[in-house]
């Protein structure tokens, strides 16, 4: 049977959840990139360095959002957001949604290229000298829906 999630239940599958895919666009092209992420019950959070993907986004902020959880070919769930990039510039809001991703991800075993430097042998990022500032953003849903299909 296939069907539509309620408002509930596609928050659940946003919550449940750690990786998803953004899609952005300056006009021109569109970009569909996965991202790791948090949902603080409001807000997809999540971070990244300078690139594409932020310069898309700072020219439109439009953008969209989309996480899978399937457990089969006929036993899944998909949600799609609708919303606007909002960058967090404030240091306070900044560490606020950093420690959600700490605290969310503290458990989960990590890819031996993914350790923080500051718990590696080496306290400096491997693929960049100095300090990196990751950006920190978030969006700010306008409209969401979710689908699933169950045996």
């Amino acid at each position: 049977m296939i069907g539509s999630l309620s408002f509930e239940a596609a928050k659940e599958v946003l919550a449940s959840n750690i990786i998803g895919r953004i899609g952005c666009t300056d006009g021109t092209k569109t970009y569909v990139v996965p991202v790791n992420y948090v949902f603080d019950g409001k807000h997809i959070i999540a971070h990244s360095v300078a690139g594409m993907k932020i310069q898309m986004m700072r020219k439109n902020p439009k953008v969209c959002f989309e996480v899978d959880e399937m457990k089969s070919l006929t036993n899944w769930k998909s949600v799609i957001v609708w919303g606007d990039y909002q960058e967090l510039t404030d240091e306070r809001d900044r560490y606020t949604a950093m420690k959600l991703f700490v605290d969310r991800t503290m458990h989960m075993k990590i890819s031996e290229t993914a350790i923080p430097p500051e718990i590696s042998g080496q306290r400096l990022h491997p693929r960049s000298p100095g300090n990196i500032k990751p950006i920190v953003y978030r969006i700010v849903i306008e409209e969401m829906t979710g689908r699933y299909e169950k045996e």
